[in-house]
């Protein structure tokens, strides 16, 4: 893996050390884990995640996420690291698996502060500068995507690879992302042709739930951070060397080729 990671001041029997350890170039990944490392609700999970935080460097963005218009919401961090431009080459070794997903995501052109009882829909809504068009290429550091339990995956950056951030639409407020045509290509050739497609139903409901939630982890969300809020597509898993790409009816196109 191409993010070397110093886990030196890390514990390495801890679900976190073994996520860390699994990161570096020179590392097998991970058959599983013990049960000992699972962790036991959400709260330790995202405590994992808080760890590798601190290793992996400032937050850049966050991905979040929900089953269902009513279901709770879950998130995790992204870093600079895994956070490319339109048309980018994805190293090779960045990724052992490439789960391809087009995504619709929000940059925000000002920080949302305060306490997370007082942060408002309507604050998090002045606060977005953006919507774009986004790749999120799943990943895990264990061998077999989907082989451990969901709490061991959430705590693993929720099985995050990279993201491809495409071109920025300032005029977000007339976007209906619950209306929004995308097609998806893997090698230039369509494999599917959708409207609509995120389970989670409003995006807005994601973003205000995420932006209580990581002010209640001490990570507020910060000018410039990038929030993808999940798949319109479902997953399409591609090998090596492949090109990449989703158009969305009114948003545009956003690329990328996995080296």
């Amino acid at each position: 893996m191409s993010q070397d990671t110093d886990t030196t001041t890390l514990i390495p029997c801890t679900l976190a050390g073994h996520l860390l350890s699994a990161r570096t170039s020179s590392a097998t990944p991970l058959a599983g884990v013990s049960k000992a490392f699972i962790p036991a609700d959400e709260t330790e999970a995202y405590s994992v995640q808080d760890e590798v935080t601190r290793a992996l460097g400032p937050v850049c963005g966050w991905k979040v996420g929900a089953s269902s218009p009513e279901a709770e919401p879950a998130a995790a961090p992204l870093h600079a690291g895994t956070i490319f431009p339109n048309g980018a080459i994805i190293p090779a070794d960045l990724c052992r698996h490439r789960g391809v997903e087009a995504e619709i995501a929000w940059r925000f052109s000002q920080g949302v502060t305060g306490p997370a009882e007082n942060i408002t829909r309507t604050a998090v809504m002045d606060a977005i500068g953006s919507v774009h068009p986004v790749i999120e290429l799943v990943d895990t550091r264990f061998a077999e995507p989907g082989s451990q339990h969901p709490l061991v995956h959430l705590a693993d950056q929720q099985n995050h690879g990279a993201l491809i951030v495409g071109p920025a639409i300032k005029s977000w407020r007339s976007h209906d992302p619950l209306s929004e045509p995308v097609t998806m290509r893997i090698d230039h050739r369509k494999v599917l042709s959708r409207t609509g497609g995120n389970a989670a139903g409003d995006p807005m409901r994601l973003l205000l739930w995420l932006a209580r939630h990581a002010a209640q982890r001490g990570l507020p969300i910060e000018a410039g951070t990038i929030v993808t809020t999940g798949s319109v597509t479902g997953t399409q898993f591609v090998p090596h060397r492949t090109h990449v790409s989703a158009e969305f009816g009114t948003l545009g196109q956003v690329s990328a080729f996995l080296a």
